[in-house]
């Protein structure tokens, strides 16, 4: 019996390559958010501890960014998701590329999950969280779907005050996001102790508007911002170069 098929499959779900040149597959559905580009770039983007401590991904949907961050930390990582069906999709896509020992998928809401896992035990925290307010965008979709693109189980505050409570001071906490929202989440972090050090602005392609914002903030840190140069996902010719 072959690895792909020792992993117990629900009807629609499928296995994808996560990345050409990793060898990382992900079990993944057409019913339920799958990863994009975003999840990418946060991943290699975030401040994470290289050897040792302790990650924590909030809003991990599938798991993808554990996956992707597995391959450049030796780090335990908690991968943290509300919604039953994504979470077990998760531990079958850990199980899948034999992380187990490293990563952890734990069902639960980033709203109540400091008073479980305690206060400053992370390193670091990665998250990709709903971009939209409940009263935004279209709400024709599926549950799963509007839990991932709209904030109804997280807004920036409730995400900025659980990073406040889960990070050490010093700690790290690594967003993708969109520009539209930066000055509310600069508002958010601030009120909560985390200091906004590094921002880096995703393009489509040269002279196109920023659809991604790429933000980093330290717990107890002091103002100090860098500006990145931006990331541009398309070459003139139209080839993904990112």
């Amino acid at each position: 019996m072959t690895e792909q098929q020792s992993i117990m499959l629900g009807a629609g779900e499928r296995i994808d390559d996560l990345l050409t040149d990793t060898g990382l597959r992900i079990i993944q559905s057409r019913e339920v958010f799958s990863f994009s580009l975003d999840a990418v770039l946060l991943s290699r983007f975030a401040n994470i501890p290289k050897n040792g401590g302790r990650i924590a991904d909030l809003c991990s949907g599938n798991g993808v960014i554990p996956i992707l961050l597995s391959g450049r930390t030796k780090a335990k990582i908690d991968a943290i998701e509300i919604q039953p069906r994504l979470a077990d999709m998760a531990r079958r896509s850990v199980e899948l590329n034999g992380l187990q020992e490293q990563i952890q998928v734990l069902e639960q809401d980033l709203r109540t999950y400091p008073k479980v896992a305690g206060n400053g035990v992370y390193d670091a925290i990665t998250v990709n969280p709903p971009y939209m307010p409940v009263m935004a965008g279209d709400h024709n979709e599926n549950e799963h779907y509007a839990i991932a693109r709209h904030e109804i189980h997280c807004t920036l505050e409730d995400l900025a005050q659980a990073c406040c409570r889960l990070l050490r001071p010093g700690g790290k906490l690594s967003m993708v996001h969109r520009p539209a929202r930066m000055l509310d989440i600069l508002e958010s972090l601030r009120r909560w102790k985390l200091e906004p050090k590094r921002i880096q602005f995703v393009h489509p392609h040269a002279g196109a508007e920023a659809n991604m914002i790429l933000i980093e903030a330290t717990r107890d840190g002091k103002p100090d911002i860098r500006l990145l140069p931006p990331i541009m996902v398309y070459n003139d010719e139209g080839v993904q170069i990112v």
